[in-house]
C-alpha cells in the first residue's frame, strides 16, 4: 500500500466517520454533491423523511469560486450533513477522481465544520440520464440537469443504505 493510498484512507475515515455508533443522530437538511472537474451537481434532502430533490449545478472556473458557491448554499440551506459522491469503477476499483473527491470532502469538513459522508456513486450518472429521458428531457436540457439529478441519486443511495446514524 502506497503512502498516498494510506493518506487517502485516513482522510476517508476522518471525513466519513469510521465510528458511527459514537456519533450523535443527525436530523435536518442534507446537501449532496456530485463532484466533477468542471461542474458540481447539488441536491437537497431531509434526513427525517429521506426524500431528495435536485437543486442546481455549479459551474465555476476555480476551486475558490466553487467553495464560495457551496458556502452560499450552506448559508441558505443550513444543512446538518454533506454527502459527497465517491466514484468507483464497476469492478470496485478506484476511479481516477476518487482521491480528488476524498480531498474535496475533507476540505468541506475542515472549512464548514459539518459532518461529511462519502457515498458510492456507481451508475448515478447513467441512472440520472435514464430518469431525465423518461421524463422527456433530452439533449442540451438533459446536460444542464444531469449533474444535479446524479446528486439526487447519490443522496437517495445514502437514504436507502442502512446506517446507525446519519
Amino acid at each position: 500500500m502506497t503512502s498516498d493510498t494510506r493518506d487517502s484512507r485516513r482522510c476517508e475515515r476522518r471525513v466519513t466517520g469510521a465510528r458511527k455508533s459514537s456519533q450523535p443522530r443527525l436530523s435536518g437538511t442534507v446537501l449532496a454533491l456530485d463532484f466533477g472537474e468542471h461542474r458540481v451537481g447539488v441536491a437537497v434532502g431531509e434526513l427525517d423523511i429521506g426524500i431528495a430533490h435536485p437543486l442546481q449545478t455549479l459551474r465555476t472556473a476555480s476551486e475558490r469560486a466553487r467553495l464560495g458557491a457551496i458556502a452560499k448554499l450552506i448559508q441558505e440551506w443550513s444543512p446538518s450533513l454533506l454527502i459527497v459522491g465517491l466514484p468507483y469503477h464497476m469492478s470496485g476499483d478506484q476511479h481516477d477522481l476518487s482521491d480528488r473527491c476524498r480531498r474535496f470532502a475533507a476540505k468541506l469538513h475542515r472549512r464548514f465544520r459539518l459532518h461529511v459522508r462519502l457515498v458510492d456513486e456507481r451508475l448515478t450518472s447513467r441512472t440520472a440520464a435514464q430518469s431525465l429521458s423518461a421524463a422527456g428531457v433530452h439533449g442540451r436540457d438533459q446536460r444542464e440537469m444531469l449533474d444535479q439529478v446524479a446528486a439526487m441519486h447519490i443522496l437517495e443511495t445514502y437514504f436507502s443504505a442502512p446506517h446507525e446514524s446519519a
